[in-house]
């Protein structure tokens, strides 16, 4: 038999690091802290200054060095200045995981509210992807992208807008996993559903205030999931650290559904 990798050096990222957009609260949270437990040093990026500040002093307790950037994602000139301030310390591994998830009817989408969508849920991956390559393409490295359940299966009304980001951001990882395959980078991306993150809870109690309807979309929802339950953020980022390590080297180009088997359903 041949001889075995360590577990336990297969799923490290000491000595990597890894710049994780969204990182101020919920999934983005969720992985930071994976991410420094397993060692990698972090770049995190987020709108959010406080948010951010709070989790970068989380995530330091693991002995790793972090360095947190307030950043706007739908401006392509902030991306381009966050990148410029990396100079010397590009990432190895980049998490593409912030996003906006506003409901609105598809019949009174303005030109404002879908540039503002696309611009950070769609754009800024584009633009953050086409940085990390250039900038490691002689090294290769770890992309790794958050899509949706719904860009695959639309099941909430009112989010046209939202699926069509999240429909670009699944062909934008299929088509990097093609092209630059070649220059030793892994591209994937998780596609999560029914997570209860924090801000998702926070909305609910606001919408469901006014919104009856929206009551019986989350218990329609709930029912459908074969494993009778909605996820955490941490039960997603434990499958980033998956694909952010050695345990998935022969992986690339793939979706990877974290949904409590909604898509199966």
């Amino acid at each position: 038999m041949a001889e075995l990798k360590p577990l336990s050096r297969l799923i490290s990222l000491k000595g990597k690091r890894a710049l994780i957009t969204g990182a101020a609260a919920g999934i983005g949270e969720a992985i930071t802290y994976r991410f420094a437990e397993a060692g990698a040093d972090l770049e995190l990026v987020d709108i959010d200054r406080e948010g951010l500040e709070n989790v970068g002093m989380e995530a330091s307790k693991f002995g790793v060095k972090v360095n947190t950037h307030v950043v706007d994602l739908s401006k392509k000139k902030e991306i381009d200045a966050l990148w410029e301030k990396l100079n010397g310390r590009e990432p190895d591994i980049l998490v593409n995981n912030a996003g906006t998830y506003p409901f609105k009817d598809f019949l009174e989408v303005d030109e404002e509210f879908l540039e503002k969508v696309l611009n950070v849920n769609l754009n800024s991956v584009f633009w953050m992807c086409q940085h990390m390559i250039k900038r490691r393409l002689k090294k290769g490295g770890v992309i790794i992208n958050v899509g949706s359940i719904e860009a695959i299966l639309p099941f909430e009304e009112k989010l046209s807008h939202y699926m069509i980001s999240k429909s670009g951001v699944i062909a934008l990882t299929r088509s990097l996993a093609k092209e630059y395959g070649k220059n030793g980078f892994r591209v994937n991306v998780i596609i999560p559903g029914g997570i209860l993150t924090k801000g998702v809870k926070e909305t609910a109690k606001e919408v469901l205030k006014f919104k009856v309807e929206l009551i019986k979309s989350a218990a329609a929802f709930k029912s459908r999931l074969p494993l009778g339950r909605f996820g955490e953020p941490d039960e997603v980022a434990r499958i980033a650290l998956v694909l952010a390590s050695d345990l998935t080297t022969y992986v690339t180009g793939a979706l990877i559904p974290v949904d409590g088997g909604f898509l199966s359903a």
